[in-house]
Formats: C-alpha cells, sequence, structure tokens
C-alpha cells in the first residue's frame, strides 16, 4: 500500500555476455573483476583490472577509479559482481553494468596476461 515492501530497482544494469561484450567497445570503458587474485589469474577478459569486493580495501581501491567512465563489473558467476555493482553505484559511479552468469556464461576467450 505504501510501498514499504517494495524493493528498489538497482541503480546499475544487468547484461548478458553479448550486450556486456557490446558496451565494452565503447570509448573508456573500464572492465572490473572482482573475484579473488588467484580466480584472476587462472583466467580473466583481456583488459580487466582485479579488485577483489571482499577484500578491506575495495572501496579504498575503487575510489582511485574514474566514476564519470562506463565501468563493467564481472566474477565467476554474476552473485559478487552485483554485490560490487551495488557499492560502486552507492559510491556515485555513473555508469555501471554487471555480467548477468559471470565468466561461467562468457563466451569469449579468457587469458592469463
Amino acid at each position: 500500500m505504501f510501498g514499504f515492501n517494495k524493493s528498489a530497482a538497482p541503480a546499475f544494469q544487468n547484461l548478458t555476455p553479448a550486450q556486456f561484450a557490446e558496451g565494452l567497445r565503447q570509448p573508456g570503458a573500464v572492465l572490473l573483476d572482482v573475484r579473488r587474485p588467484d580466480e584472476f589469474a587462472a583466467g580473466h577478459l583481456p583488459g580487466a583490472v582485479n579488485i577483489e569486493v571482499t577484500a578491506p580495501d575495495f572501496g579504498q581501491r575503487v575510489a582511485a577509479l574514474d566514476k564519470t567512465k562506463p565501468t563493467y563489473v564481472y566474477c565467476r558467476s554474476g552473485a559478487r559482481s552485483a554485490n560490487a555493482a551495488g557499492q560502486l553505484t552507492s559510491a556515485g559511479f555513473a555508469q555501471v553494468s554487471n555480467l548477468l552468469g559471470g565468466v561461467l556464461d562468457w563466451p569469449g576467450q579468457l587469458t592469463t596476461k
């Protein structure tokens, strides 16, 4: 009746792998892998920056990123990155997108470089 039980829509976008790949082609897009460093080392999307969402310094490290650039976030299955995307939008990032299904659903090649 008063909307107390309604959950707020996320301030970020959840994108399919195809939509995510298309968005990454934007000039200045930032690609953020929020998995643990060992997961990142085992294989990540080319050009990704690794900042673990569960690390105590996550907020401090993402504060160094440009909040005006489109930021694309992913993890293994999309759960941790949804959490990270929420934190980024709360911190003032203007355009945040989350990869639905994470790297498990990513059809492209991963790199270890």
